[in-house]
């Protein structure tokens, strides 16, 4: 690096670990500090040659665009919907993320909510706390090992939540834009016709224009009455509207969600159903995996000013 500190944008918030680690390295201004981020941007835009931001917030491209000796965004998170790589990419700026890191993290929560949504252990837990048990029973649940378990995205995640089913004894299929080379599930070419097939579909597939409500009523139809949808990828690879209609009538048995269309912001209508476990995108939550993340992210940077190299690159 220069002798001098080099000018980093931070937008949002970080974990206090990581801010302090990028203060210690960098000379860092948050973007949320300013009363008028557009006129801040406008004076000392050119000052900044390194961005950090979270897969949850991104960055508009705008801001970007007001970063004319911007080199590198450094990204805390897998996704990259809310940030416009292409863009930046055509800027001459490189895109660093966090992937790998939090992969057994978000199939581990994959895999529980599967099992809450089947056997209902969360409402199980709301039953005993109630005091419903001592004049009531409830009400039996559905099994898991065995059955087919449907993968929408089989990346990096998907791959991973399919080595967890073996320890199940289920049987796996996928569906990708295209099949994945050396594995030995089954690939289905149509998310419909996997829906079909799966008692259990989870949602591990990339979020953006392209998987936007691809899971719609048609598809939750076909999945059917004794079937289960889990999310650990995006909210708005779900038609969320058609999901609390087919949760409300029973169309299909139930949900684990880890993510939604408008976070923080939960429907109301799907806040008061029973049969669907809610979790605030929780996915890579541990102590673990959201320090790995945060080494991955000043990795990136240190990588990207000793050599022009991502050690992760979008």
């Amino acid at each position: 690096m220069s002798s001098s500190p080099i000018r980093l944008l931070q937008i949002g918030r970080q974990m206090p670990a990581l801010e302090a680690a990028l203060a210690a390295q960098y000379q860092v201004h948050r973007l949320a500090d300013e009363a008028d981020p557009q006129a801040f941007l406008a004076a000392h835009g050119a000052e900044f040659e390194a961005l950090v931001t979270s897969a949850a917030i991104g960055v508009e491209h705008a801001v970007v665009q007001a970063l004319p000796r911007l080199r590198v965004i450094s990204s805390f998170g897998v996704g990259l919907d809310k940030i416009d790589v292409a863009a930046a990419k055509a800027q001459g700026v490189a895109v660093g993320y966090t992937p790998e890191v939090l992969t057994d993290c978000v199939a581990d929560l994959a895999f529980g909510l599967l099992i809450d949504a089947a056997r209902g252990l969360s409402a199980a837990d709301r039953f005993v706390r109630r005091g419903d048990w001592e004049s009531s029973k409830f009400p039996m649940s559905t099994r898991v090992s065995g059955k087919k378990l449907g993968i929408f995205g089989l990346g990096r995640i998907g791959s991973t939540i399919a080595r967890r089913a073996s320890g199940f004894d289920m049987t796996v299929r996928y569906t990708n834009r295209r099949p994945v080379e050396g594995v030995a599930y089954g690939f289905e070419p149509s998310l419909l016709a996997l829906a079909r097939w799966s008692d259990f579909l989870v949602i591990a597939a990339a979020g953006g224009p392209s998987t936007q409500h691809l899971v719609n009523a048609e598809v939750l139809s076909a999945l059917g009455p004794q079937g289960f949808i889990v999310n650990v990828a995006r909210g708005s690879v779900i038609d969320e509207a058609a999901l609390i209609q087919a949760l409300s009538h029973r169309s299909i048995a139930g949900a684990g969600l880890d993510v939604f269309e408008d976070e923080p912001h939960v429907p109301a209508a799907l806040r008061a159903l029973d049969n669907v476990v809610l979790l605030p995108h929780v996915a890579s939550a541990t102590h673990e995996t959201r320090q790995a993340m945060a080494d991955r992210v000043l990795a990136n940077l240190a990588s990207f000013f000793r050599d022009q190299t991502l050690v992760s690159a979008a």
